[in-house]
């Protein structure tokens, strides 16, 4: 008894969409290896500095803190502006660099939080994030209104931080954590959307290559900002 279609009554559309079914999967699994890649360099680096008291002095007691905090963002905004001429190699090795980096810049949460409530909040994002990525992947309704919103929100987000950085208001402080929760957890969903859009665009190798990696780094975004949000009202601090 044979299990599955007979190749020999397959139609070249049902091969096709075979081929590319096969292809998705493939470029997906690659998106999300870089992604977990990038987390697990990142948790690496941020408990090895955390062990070293040294290490900590010297990024949190001088100037070097602000290097440390701004250079993620100074290496997304350099290779979202330079993807297009990179090589996929480049623009992987400054995928690893950017991982490193926040790495660096969040060292700080194994100083801040038990070691027990960063893991819970960590399988608590990992749940998450899984379940809407699985839904971006999907679902047949289109994203595109709901991600517009979303990205509206991360700026919102961004400037209330900034402001809160002089008011120091817990209530302000706990409020952005729940919508930071509630908007990169839409934007997991838009997001993954997405990524599984580009591969139906014809490119070569270098170029899908590169696609990957910036899908990763959207995703990879989305995780370590969900993470963080959750940290901030769910997270037990050791003071």
């Amino acid at each position: 008894m044979a299990i599955g279609p007979d190749r020999r009554y397959m139609t070249a559309t049902q091969a096709d969409a075979a081929q590319i079914d096969v292809g998705l999967r493939q470029y997906m699994m690659r998106v999300y290896d870089y992604m977990a890649g990038g987390l697990v360099l990142t948790g690496l680096v941020a408990f090895g500095v955390a062990q070293s008291d040294t290490l900590l002095r010297a990024i949190y007691g001088t100037p070097l803190q602000w290097v440390v905090i701004f250079a993620p963002l100074a290496i997304v905004l350099f290779l979202g502006s330079r993807v297009q001429s990179m090589s996929a190699g480049a623009a992987q090795a400054t995928f690893w660099v950017f991982a490193a980096a926040m790495g660096l810049s969040l060292s700080y949460i194994f100083v801040a939080y038990t070691h027990a409530s960063i893991a819970r909040v960590f399988f608590v994002t990992a749940g998450t994030f899984a379940g809407m990525s699985l839904y971006g992947y999907t679902t047949k309704r289109d994203l595109s209104a709901m991600g517009s919103f979303l990205i509206m929100g991360v700026w919102g987000i961004i400037l209330a931080l900034i402001v809160n950085i002089f008011l120091k208001s817990a209530a302000l402080d706990f409020a952005l954590s729940i919508i930071g929760v509630l908007v990169f957890t839409g934007l997991t969903a838009f997001d993954t959307q997405r990524i599984k859009e580009w591969y139906s665009e014809v490119d070569g190798s270098d170029v899908m290559a590169k696609k990957a990696i910036m899908g990763a780094l959207r995703l990879y975004l989305d995780f370590i900002n969900l993470f963080t949000f959750l940290l901030r009202f769910m997270g037990a601090s050791r003071n």
